[in-house]
């Protein structure tokens, strides 16, 4: 699972005697959101690619967008929930579906991410076959090309793009069956597949609104009526809110969604941010509501007002790696 909905989980739980993993464990992913890893990005690079679709040889799921600039601060306005996801499943309904790619067409996606506590905002090209058995990067301006081979951790909640596409079209198209569907989808629960790993099964709530936002911001086309369905499941979600003026690392302001928990447990705040206009994903973004400390320690974690942004910039389907649509 990617590294901050694992740092998210982590947190969430308070050690007990004897359960020391848990402390070592999020060491291990505060490393890599401080920039000493590579696991965040090849998490993205695995289910980016998730719901391409392609016709012809080369397909554009986004608009490329202008050249991002510094990022900006527009004022934030809270607005009604059910009246702006009422809105995106219209919109959603009326795009028009697309075949799905070959299996050896590929998924080419361009992000930026912006660090916490820091000015710089590293851009990330990848390249992932629809199968999932190859992926590709550039490194000092050459392109590498990964061995046919299967590169997903069997411990992880990877799936390929063809496993993706495939959980996605079973499932209904009514709102309230969605879900109940994805509430008892087993494959989301953490630690389910990792031996030795107590599983966490959060609240159904907390369950159902993580597994949509993962299928809405991570597949660039779905069949248009599942996904004006988990619009309209969205407002069966308590707790689901909206906000106006949320920008992602590209400085792009859009429509904030987050869940707000009665508990108040968690001292940071994940948006993902879509399109106002064409409810697409943007990007995401993550502010720290509170200083964060280390359990039973005086080590500092992130400051309040800490920021962690994500801006996807490009989607396409191409024939071969190196090519960008």
């Amino acid at each position: 699972m990617d590294d901050l909905r694992s740092l998210r989980e982590w947190r969430a739980e308070v050690p007990e005697p004897g359960q020391e993993w848990i402390i070592s464990g999020r060491r291990r992913l505060l490393t890599r959101i401080r920039g000493r890893g590579r696991a965040l990005g090849r998490r993205l690079l695995v289910i980016g690619a998730l719901g391409s679709a392609a016709a012809l040889a080369v397909t554009t799921l986004w608009p490329q967008p202008p050249t991002p600039g510094p990022e900006s601060t527009p004022p934030v306005v809270r607005l009604d929930s059910s009246v702006v996801l009422a809105d995106a499943a219209e919109v959603a309904g009326r795009r028009r579906g697309a075949q799905v790619p070959s299996p050896k067409q590929w998924h080419y996606t361009k992000t930026l991410d912006k660090q916490p506590n820091s000015d710089t905002v590293r851009t990330r090209e990848s390249w992932l076959r629809y199968d999932g058995l190859q992926a590709a990067y550039f490194k000092d301006g050459e392109l590498h090309v990964s061995p046919e081979s299967n590169p997903l951790d069997a411990n992880d909640d990877d799936l390929t793009p063809q496993q993706y596409d495939a959980k996605l079209r079973e499932l209904p198209t009514d709102p309230r069956k969605l879900l109940a569907k994805v509430t008892g989808d087993r494959h989301w629960i953490r630690g389910a597949r990792e031996k030795g790993v107590p599983h966490t099964v959060a609240p159904a709530n907390i369950r159902a609104y993580n597994v949509i936002m993962l299928y809405l911001s991570k597949y660039g086309t779905m069949p248009p009526r599942l996904e004006a369905a988990m619009f309209r499941a969205l407002t069966l979600i308590p707790g689901v809110r909206i906000e106006q003026g949320v920008s992602d690392a590209a400085g792009r302001s859009g429509l904030g969604v987050w869940l707000e928990r009665a508990d108040n447990a968690w001292p940071t705040r994940e948006y993902k941010i879509l399109d106002p206009v064409t409810y697409r994903y943007l990007g995401s973004r993550m502010v720290w509501l509170r200083d964060e400390v280390w359990p039973g320690r005086d080590e500092l974690i992130a400051r309040k007002g800490t920021v962690w942004s994500r801006a996807l910039l490009s989607s396409a389907i191409v024939d071969r790696p190196g090519r960008r649509g």
